[in-house]
Order: C-alpha cells, then sequence, then structure tokens
C-alpha cells in the first residue's frame, strides 16, 4: 500500500467507520481495521481501485452490515464457559509438584520420621490407633512424636520456601 493513498485515505476512513459503528453496533476502530484488510487484499489481487473514496465509502458500509448481520447470529453464553474448578489443569500440575518436594523433603527426615510422615500423608487416611500399629510405636508417643517430625520438616522446608 503507497503512503500517499493511506495518507489520503485515513480521514475519510476514520470519518465514515465513526458515523457506521454505532448503527452496525459495532467499534469504530474495528470497523477501520477491517477496511484496511480490505483494501490490502484487493491491492494484493487487482491493484488499486479506480475511485478509492467510493470504494472505500461502500467497504465501510458493506463490513457494517457484515457486522450487524454476524452479532444477529451470535448468541451469549449463560455461563462463562471458563473452568474455574479445582481439576484445572495447571492447578493439578502445580499440586503434583507441592507433593513431589513434600515427599522428597519427608524422604530427608531423620529417624522414624520419614515412615511417620509417610503413615500421615498416606491416602488411606489411618487412625493413630494404625498408624502406631503400623510403626511399632505406643499411641501415647504418636503427638509428641509427630511434632518434633514436623519441627524438623519445617527446617527443611523453610529454605526452600522462602528461595522461591
Amino acid at each position: 500500500m503507497t503512503p500517499d493513498l493511506v495518507t489520503a485515505l485515513r480521514p475519510l476512513l476514520t470519518a465514515e467507520a465513526s458515523a457506521e459503528a454505532y448503527a452496525a453496533g459495532a467499534d469504530a476502530g474495528d470497523l477501520e481495521q477491517a477496511v484496511w484488510l480490505r483494501l490490502l487484499e484487493r491491492l494484493d489481487a487487482e491493484g488499486p481501485p479506480l475511485d478509492p473514496q467510493e470504494w472505500l465509502r461502500r467497504a465501510v458500509r458493506s463490513e457494517a452490515r457484515r457486522t450487524r448481520r454476524t452479532s444477529r447470529l451470535e448468541q451469549p453464553y449463560v455461563v462463562e464457559p471458563v473452568d474455574d474448578g479445582d481439576d484445572a489443569p495447571e492447578r493439578l500440575a502445580l499440586a503434583a509438584a507441592r507433593g513431589r518436594a513434600l515427599r522428597a523433603a519427608v524422604r530427608r527426615l531423620p529417624g522414624r520420621c520419614p515412615r511417620l510422615m509417610e503413615a500421615l500423608l498416606s491416602p488411606e487416611d489411618l487412625t493413630y490407633q494404625e498408624i502406631a500399629g503400623e510403626l511399632g510405636i505406643s499411641q501415647g508417643s504418636l503427638g509428641p512424636e509427630r511434632s518434633r517430625c514436623l519441627g524438623c520438616l519445617r527446617r527443611l522446608l523453610t529454605p526452600e520456601v522462602a528461595a522461591r
């Protein structure tokens, strides 16, 4: 597209698009862009129009009609189609990464802590009695042992959390 053609047509296009936009229910800038695109396609296929101003007026009216037709056919969503559920892929990936980081930190714990924390994190939702039986310790010592292990885990994870 030649710069002088753009310079000559810009004020006319702005005026025509502004005049047609309201009735078409469109944004004047969108109409302008559509007409510029049509002009580029025409220049590529057929060359410049013989009467650029008349071509531009017809193109703006044509784009405005097309916009009106399209807007009549389009139906708004009743509910926004965005998935905000807990099963969104991003949330699942982040939760899996946090789970892996936690399990890696649990494996680095000293003594019986890894086994105790794995039992507490088990998806089977074990009771204290079942955990105590599995680890071979008394149920009464499970609470204090859990507190010590959580303290160790907190100290292990603090540098990692602070670094992020």
